[in-house]
């Protein structure tokens, strides 16, 4: 299977974005709304001019004087609102895209009951399903995704996560997709790069982003509390917060650093705990979230992540004061 080879810049109104990539298997761009990630697919869709090169193994879509029109490119673009043609069946908006296979595809995705409906009368999970079947009638040797699941409603949106990772996996062909949830983008994407103002900040496998993040923007767009401090070496290095508490980390830093440390990496108690942690967090508890079948709970400047169980245990969704610990091996230092 060919790989995606980009190597592109293309102004945009406050900045240009500019991204050398290769995509081989599931690449998901992350970052805030406006950081150019939409910008990116539609360069690699042919829907946008950007100065540089994109090609698909020996197939040169863009390059010089070379800028194939979109239909001369072998992408399946998924839209973010899912784009069907509100007056067409589902059997026509997938004909659309390609008649050879529509029946398979119907099958494929579990909507051939669905054939003579209108995107109207359609749930979310459903007008995503006919989206991607109208996307791979066109025999794509690439695949768009723009946004996937946000227009999925919590419950629905596991569920088709799901799906969609064992169909990308299926599949196997180099895919693209742009999301500003990090969680979407973990389940889906063999490596994830974190896009900010038009330049990739790091690029990884999900594990990697969580374990060595680059700087304190990757920490927190994974999830990560980040804090701000200054460092000071010894046998470990001890940061004074802002906030006037003092951590320890295992990792060597001097002078002013971000501190990251991940909600389900911190210990919640009501009194202070006589355990290894070197890292105590005396606070108000401002907030109790439920979030799935866990609970994260704000202690003074840290969100930490706890059971349902442990939270109704130790009664935080009364207030008052709390403990949160945690261990200077997970305790990181990066740059602001």
């Amino acid at each position: 299977m060919a790989a995606l080879d980009l190597d592109f810049s293309l102004p945009l109104r406050d900045f240009d974005l500019k991204l050398a990539l290769t995509v081989a298997r599931t690449v998901a761009l992350v970052g805030p709304s406006g950081a150019g990630k939409t910008s990116a697919l539609h360069v690699v869709a042919g829907l946008a001019r950007a100065r540089g090169r994109v090609a698909l193994g020996d197939d040169v879509w863009l390059n010089g004087d070379i800028d194939r029109p979109p239909e001369e490119r072998r992408v399946g673009l998924v839209f973010q609102d899912y784009a069907l043609f509100p007056h067409l069946s589902v059997r026509a908006n997938v004909a659309y895209a390609g008649r050879e296979r529509v029946d398979e595809l119907l099958e494929r995705f579990r909507i051939a009951h669905l054939a003579a409906a209108r995107p109207g009368e359609l749930s979310g999970g459903e007008r995503q399903r006919v989206a991607l079947a109208r996307a791979l009638a066109r025999k794509p040797a690439v695949l768009l995704l723009d946004e996937p699941l946000a227009a999925l409603d919590a419950h629905t949106k596991a569920e088709v996560r799901m799906e969609l990772h064992e169909l990308l996996h299926e599949l196997a062909l180099p895919t693209l997709l742009v999301t500003h949830d990090y969680e979407d983008a973990a389940a889906l994407a063999d490596e994830v790069g974190v896009l900010v103002e038009g330049k990739l900040r790091q690029l990884a496998t999900p594990s990697e982003l969580v374990a060595r993040p680059r700087d304190g923007f990757v920490a927190s767009f994974t999830g990560a509390n980040l804090l701000h401090g200054s460092a000071r070496r010894g046998e470990l290095t001890e940061i004074v917060l802002a906030t006037g508490e003092r951590l320890f980390s295992t990792d060597i830093a001097h002078g002013e650093v971000g501190v990251v440390v991940y909600p389900w990496e911190i210990a919640v108690a009501r009194e202070p705990a006589h355990d290894s942690a070197l890292n105590v967090v005396r606070g108000e508890i401002g907030s109790v979230v439920e979030v799935g079948n866990r609970v994260r709970v704000r202690i003074g400047p840290v969100t930490a992540e706890v059971t349902a169980g442990s939270s109704d245990r130790l009664e935080l969704a009364r207030g008052g004061v709390a403990y949160a610990t945690f261990k200077a091996t997970g305790t990181r230092l990066v740059s602001l």
